[in-house]
């Protein structure tokens, strides 16, 4: 047996949010929301694949957080992994394989129609997001002191 091709993806932070990325094709998912990533390459670690990913989709450099646990299955031979990542520079644009973006709150996820693989990595990242918000609340989001 082969092992899966793993695809990577992130959950973007930036100013107490998450970035939310509209897939644009293949067409039986366009127009739904997933974290934006994709596949690593022959002899890519995760974390370098994760990186030149959000470079190519996004035109963002980003720090890698943590790994949410677990992975999700994708279509047969792919498997879906998931990080936190903070956006160190750059503003994101739809660059690749994606026609709009969204920054949203922790309390916003339920907002937009997720593929149902992100949903649990989505989920978790949340709650990490919202964990942090409430010990380090972010200035002009109504919750700072």
């Amino acid at each position: 047996m082969t092992d899966p091709v793993v695809v990577v993806a992130a959950a973007v932070y930036d100013g107490g949010r998450m970035l939310a990325a509209r897939r644009s094709a293949p067409a039986d998912v366009a127009g739904r929301w997933e974290l934006p990533g994709g596949k690593l390459e022959p002899g890519e670690s995760a974390e370098d694949g994760l990186l030149r990913e959000l470079r190519e989709e996004l035109g963002v450099e980003a720090e890698i957080l943590n790994r949410i646990p677990g992975e999700w299955p994708l279509k047969s031979g792919y498997v879906l992994q998931v990080w936190t990542a903070r956006l160190v520079s750059g503003e994101p644009q739809p660059l690749e394989d994606h026609d709009a973006l969204r920054w949203l709150f922790p309390d916003e996820t339920d907002s937009v129609d997720w593929l149902d693989q992100d949903r649990p990595a989505v989920a978790e990242a949340a709650r990490q997001l919202r964990q942090t918000r409430d010990a380090f609340p972010v200035e002009g989001d109504g919750r700072s002191v």
